[in-house]
């Protein structure tokens, strides 16, 4: 499938705003996402293509605006250096449709894995256990 093909089906499936944060790895405002403060039990999902990406056992209120964990679940994410805005970072890509979901950083829980999946909110679909 060509580039232009796959955009046009991306633009179909996703809203707006996802399709910006999702397809063209933007970001979305701090303390604005509707999973911020969500603390049911259930799964993250991606909300592109529905893989299952995070737990909600493992979600941290981090302080930084964006919903927060310290884990994925294995083989569920990808990893890529991102070095636009002048500073180096690791980009979060779900492993099955390629897309942006945020950034990791070493700044988590030291007593879990010290890691900090920083993921926008509107990247994520939530499905109750």
């Amino acid at each position: 499938m060509k580039e232009e093909e796959s955009g046009k089906i991306w633009k179909n499936k996703l809203t707006p705003e996802q399709y910006f944060l999702l397809r063209e790895k933007g970001t979305e405002p701090p303390f604005s996402g509707k999973l911020l403060n969500n603390k049911e039990g259930g799964m993250y999902l991606c909300a592109a293509c529905g893989n299952h990406l995070f737990d909600s056992d493992v979600k941290f209120d981090s302080g930084t605006g964006w919903p927060s964990f310290y884990d994925a679940k294995p083989g569920a994410i990808k990893f890529q250096d991102d070095n636009k805005l002048g500073m180096t970072r690791i980009e979060v890509i779900c492993a099955k449709c390629g897309s942006h979901l945020g950034h990791i950083f070493d700044d988590g829980p030291k007593d879990k894995t010290g890691k900090r999946y920083c993921i926008n909110s509107s990247c994520l679909d939530f499905r109750k256990n």
